[in-house]
C-alpha cells in the first residue's frame, strides 16, 4: 500500500481529518488521533489498546509490531506500508477508529 492509497482510506472514515503531527501526519477524529504517518519511512502508527495490538501482532510482527517505547506498551503500534495486506491494514485502522470515537463510560 502506499502512503497515498493510506492517506484515502483513513480520510475515508466519518469525521477523519488530516493535520501535522511533528514530522509525520495525523488522522484525527474528535481530536483524537487514530493514526500518523510517516511518509519518508512509508510508516504508520495506529493508535490500538494493548489486546488489539497484540492480536495484530500476532499475524506478522515483522509487519505490525509495537512502537518501541512507553507508548508501544500502551498500544501505539506501527505497520509496515509496504509489506502490509491491504485487508490487514483497513481491519487494524477500523480498530483505531472505533477506539477513538468510543464513548467514555
Amino acid at each position: 500500500m502506499s502512503a497515498e492509497d493510506f492517506r484515502k482510506l483513513a480520510l475515508s472514515f466519518e469525521g477523519v481529518s488530516e493535520q501535522p503531527h511533528f514530522e509525520r501526519t495525523s488522522f484525527r477524529v474528535n481530536n483524537k488521533i487514530v493514526a500518523t504517518l510517516d511518509v519518508k519511512q512509508q510508516l504508520v502508527c495506529l493508535m490500538l489498546d494493548e489486546i488489539q495490538q497484540s492480536v495484530f501482532c500476532a499475524f506478522d510482527s515483522s509487519v505490525i509490531y509495537p512502537v518501541p517505547n512507553k507508548w508501544g506498551k500502551k498500544g501505539a503500534t506501527y505497520v509496515e506500508l509496504k509489506r502490509v495486506r491491504k485487508d490487514m491494514l483497513r481491519d487494524a485502522l477500523n480498530e483505531a477508529y472505533k477506539k477513538a470515537t468510543a464513548r467514555k463510560s
